[in-house]
């Protein structure tokens, strides 16, 4: 694989599944890391918020234990909200038990938030350009939380005035769903958790990268803890621009790209923007052999 320059892409919320380890778990060293991870967070509610951020993290970290051995060292990991915290366990920068439990008290933060202000929702905004998206949701005291694609966005805010929103884009010409989440991420209303984040992510120790992570919310490598605490801290209230996440990594020559699970989101965005990138996701195999095995053949096409 020494032409190739692999990009591990590491998932947010949404794709979670009671099975989501069950691949990782067939390695005896992901196994055993995956016991530890989970030690005191698990749930039955897979969704909630302090469940489900240290909960993707275990995951997306136990896949990687179990496929690290058998890879190229990546080019280049990106994180889609939580999943940039994940990036750094896997760039070797946090240790796994490290951020599990920086992912469980983000989502305290996070729910300290929307508590602060109740009724918060998360939609989507499809077949708007993103400065048509941004200036319909303003009008609704909405904000953008999530550029995905030159016409499709994520936007969050007030839950009672959702249906408005939704209805003004479809007048518009353009689609809207609402989310399964009462969390208006990556916008404003997450600001008073920005600083105490930051303090967690300072006093934890950090080693030197092992390959660069892209921040969320500028497309920018970073390569040290002062930038990873500034732009993880940052990224909680502000947009996340997936988009240009999207081009800077085929801008950084990337010929090869792994979603690390659970879920295929990722992978498949990045398919449709950039079709010369060989992208598979983990949750496209049943085996961890026939990961390896792909990434063997998308190495030598590369």
């Amino acid at each position: 694989m020494s032409r190739a320059r692999l990009l591990l892409l590491c998932p947010g919320q949404g794709d979670q599944h009671p099975d989501m380890f069950k691949l990782a778990r067939t390695n005896p060293a992901a196994n055993t890391l995956a016991d530890r991870l989970l030690s005191g967070h698990a749930g039955d509610d897979i969704y909630a918020n302090r469940i489900a951020q240290p909960l993707i993290v275990a995951a997306t970290l136990s896949m990687w234990e179990a496929l690290r051995a058998h890879t190229p060292p990546p080019a280049l990991v990106a994180g889609y909200s939580i999943g940039e915290l994940a990036a750094y366990g896997v760039a070797g920068a946090i240790a796994p038990e490290q951020a599990v439990a920086l992912a469980a008290q983000r989502a305290q933060w996070m729910d300290d938030c929307a508590s602060a202000a109740p009724g918060q929702a998360l939609l989507t905004i499809t077949g708007l350009t993103l400065a048509s998206a941004s200036k319909i949701a303003e009008q609704h005291n909405y904000h953008l939380s999530i550029e995905t694609g030159e016409d499709s966005c994520i936007a969050g805010g007030p839950a009672a005035q959702a249906d408005q929103l939704q209805q003004a884009i479809e007048a518009a010409g353009a689609r809207s769903r609402r989310l399964p989440v009462a969390v208006a991420s990556h916008t404003p209303y997450m600001r008073d958790a920005v600083a105490p984040f930051a303090q967690a992510l300072r006093a934890t120790p950090f080693q030197p990268l092992q390959a660069p992570v892209l921040a969320g919310i500028d497309a920018a490598t970073v390569y040290d803890q002062d930038r990873a605490v500034d732009t993880l801290s940052r990224q909680l209230a502000e947009k996340i621009r997936w988009l240009a996440c999207m081009d800077a990594a085929a801008e950084a020559g990337i010929t090869v790209a792994l979603e690390l699970g659970p879920g295929g989101a990722l992978s498949k965005m990045l398919q449709n923007r950039q079709p010369h990138i060989h992208t598979r996701s983990v949750a496209d195999f049943r085996t961890l052999d026939g990961i390896v095995k792909w990434l063997d053949r998308a190495a030598e096409d590369a």
